[in-house]
């Protein structure tokens, strides 16, 4: 009996979830669709020879696209094997781009903030006479992300979201002129009712304060027109993207950053979300293992331009940003204590340049000693294969991190597929055992690091709005790599034999999984 009720409560909660309703007005849209295009082609030949004419040349367009090669082959099998089908998702899913508008206006405000970005001519000597190697990774960033490198700038690193939530709370009630929130999830429970109660009281202070939310992201956490509930209390607040139950090209770019800015000298960013499970106040998929770091400087800047550049996007403001109102130094005019270089830089799917992947393919490249990965998922095409395993061979000790306990099962199937190929090449692989491993950082050679929210998989390499922190020599690299360390007594090893020995009907429905991986 009480296992029927239990079932009964299940199904309520799906049939009253918001999510349920947008997924069956999808696939109706979807259902009706095809099944309109499937009549037109039964009838008339001329319309069916038509179908398969428009597929062939939109997968030779995809051909000749410059994308990922993964990318082009998921798509093309999809749409030979189904045309209608296939034509049909690549039109509504396939393009890794937003709307025009959107598009056009943050090419506009990047090119506005040009004048602010540029490096110290006396950081650039610096770092290029401590290591021109070093000095090659930042000029790409730079050159590609638009956001230079600094010093001047100190970082404290978080192991778990635990220790971030107090010294995050600490550093929101020092706020005295504006706090600048951008978050991929927000959800309601106890880290995000402190930091709300924070926000009103701030704002009711006269504080800036700004929320940026993901539509997508926040689709099952928060309560529709959110926003205007939050504007009623005093705080500014804009949903990128916002998730509607139509068909349309727009849905496939989600703002997957997280950024916290208070008065321009202090900011936050990592992997960690703004809902209980981060904090481990609430259990999901066993101990929620996450990582972020605090900056205290100059660098800071990076990240006060990465939320501006947003809000302008996303508020259509005609208005260009008074960048002189949020430099580092306007609320703080005291020199800011310094420790190696940070650079903190952005990826957008609007440019076409990966700088997320290519940023991650300088340093394996680059390692002489190791380099130690962490991330949630392990979806990698082959240019990321191929590097790590060179420079595995080359003797390089590459070490990667997965989650023992995964969030999403069939991601997690995808992520073991690609085990076997690493190990044969001499990559280690662990699999943290507590829980689910959510923390995006490579850490290499004791001198290079990065901490951000950008994952090893397709949506996060190539379609999502991503940040992340490039640190040379900064003493946070010697806690990142010692965090690591530690988690591996909580990991176990991943042998050839494990994946050999699995089930072939498992094995079978990885290399489906493998095949469709971009489109997933």
């Amino acid at each position: 009996m009480h296992r029927i009720i239990h079932t009964f409560k299940k199904i309520l909660q799906l049939l009253f979830n918001r999510i349920f309703y947008v997924a069956v007005a999808l696939m109706l849209q979807l259902a009706w669709l095809m099944i309109t295009v499937w009549r037109l082609a039964a009838y008339s030949k001329y319309i069916s020879n038509a179908i398969s004419i428009i597929s062939v040349l939109v997968v030779l367009w995809i051909v000749n696209k410059k994308i990922n090669p993964s990318y082009k082959l998921g798509w093309t099998i999809l749409i030979l094997v189904s045309p209608v089908f296939g034509v049909m998702l690549y039109i509504l899913f396939g393009k890794s781009r937003i709307a025009q508008a959107i598009q056009n206006k943050y090419a506009q405000v990047q090119k506005e903030s040009i004048p602010f970005m540029e490096s110290k001519n006396e950081t650039i000597r610096h770092l290029e006479a401590d290591s021109p190697s070093a000095a090659v990774q930042s000029n790409y960033i730079h050159r590609y992300s638009s956001f230079p490198v600094h010093e001047n700038t100190t970082a404290e690193y978080f192991q778990v979201g635990d220790d971030m939530f107090p010294v995050l709370i600490h550093e929101l009630e020092q706020a005295q002129h504006y706090i600048y929130i951008e978050y991929f999830i927000i959800n309601d429970g106890v880290m995000w009712r402190t930091i709300l109660d924070i926000l009103e009281r701030k704002a009711s202070e006269g504080v800036d304060v700004r929320l940026i939310y993901d539509g997508f992201g926040c689709l099952t956490t928060l309560p529709y027109h959110y926003d205007r509930f939050l504007k009623e209390k005093g705080i500014q607040c804009q949903v990128f993207n916002p998730f509607r139950p139509l068909l349309n090209i727009v849905q496939n770019n989600r703002d997957h950053r997280k950024i916290c800015v208070i008065d321009g000298h202090t900011g936050f960013t990592g992997g960690i979300n703004l809902a209980d499970e981060y904090i481990n106040q609430k259990k999901r998929f066993g101990h929620w293992k996450d990582t972020a770091v605090m900056l205290k400087g100059e660098a800071v800047w990076n990240m006060t331009v990465m939320f501006l550049h947003m809000w302008n996007v996303i508020n259509n403001s005609s208005e260009p940003i008074d960048h002189e109102a949020h430099m580092p130094h306007r609320f703080h005019p005291e020199p800011f204590a310094g420790n190696g270089f940070v650079q903190p830089y952005s990826d957008t799917p609007l440019d076409g340049e990966i700088v997320g992947e290519n940023v991650y393919l300088n340093i394996i490249n680059r390692a002489r000693k190791y380099v130690y990965i962490c991330t949630p998922y392990l979806i990698i095409d082959n240019e990321m294969m191929t590097a790590l395993c060179l420079a595995a061979k080359s003797g390089v000790d590459v070490r990667i991190m997965t989650p023992g306990i995964p969030d999403k099962k069939m991601v997690f199937l995808l992520t073991q597929s690609y085990y076997e190929q690493l190990l044969e090449a001499g990559v280690r692989i662990y699999e943290y055992q507590p829980g689910f491993l959510h923390a995006k950082s490579f850490v290499c050679d004791d001198e290079i690091a990065v901490v951000g929210t950008i994952n090893l998989d397709y949506r996060s390499l190539y379609l999502h709005f991503e940040d992340g922190v490039w640190f040379y020599k900064n003493n946070v690299i010697q806690d990142i790599l010692d965090d690591f360390n530690q988690t591996l007594k909580y990991c176990d090893p991943i042998s050839i034999e494990f994946c050999k020995k699995r089930n072939i009907v498992v094995r079978a429905f990885q290399s489906i999984l493998r095949l469709f991986a971009p489109l997933l």
